[in-house]
């Protein structure tokens, strides 16, 4: 199979594999050559895979889509990380998508106060109309 794992503004990943395991939002799976088409949502979570001299590699996934189509197989996610080995792959995915959810968290209690003050403005506009 050939997996492709797509950023929002770059390929991070192309590869020839044997086989994929992955966590969707109804638990874990794993892909092989001969498996059906195949759509899913992905959680943040572990992507493995073997490329075809049996070699395992870890990627963790921000959240996502898998779509398995023939002979390919594309993950599309916000942010991905590869790392030699599990524990590398904690440390990093610890960090960085802690960070960022943190980030985001801030980003929609900003939003959220915005949003109070137009609607109070807004009461206030009519009430001296």
């Amino acid at each position: 199979m050939k997996l492709k794992i797509l950023l929002p503004t770059q390929i991070f990943l192309e590869a020839r594999v044997q086989k994929i395991n992955a966590e969707g939002r109804n638990g874990a799976f794993g892909l092989l050559p001969r498996h059906r088409d195949f759509l899913t949502t992905l959680t943040s979570g572990i992507l493995n895979y073997r490329t075809k001299s049996g070699e395992e590699h870890h990627v963790a996934v921000m959240e996502g889509s898998l779509v398995k189509k023939g002979d390919e197989v594309f993950v599309s996610t916000r942010k991905a990380v590869e790392a030699p080995d599990l524990e590398s792959l904690n440390e990093i995915v610890e960090k960085d998508f802690k960070e960022i959810q943190e980030k985001e968290k801030k980003m929609r209690s900003a939003t959220a106060q915005i949003e109070a003050g137009f609607i109070r403005r807004f009461l206030e506009f009519q009430e001296n109309a």
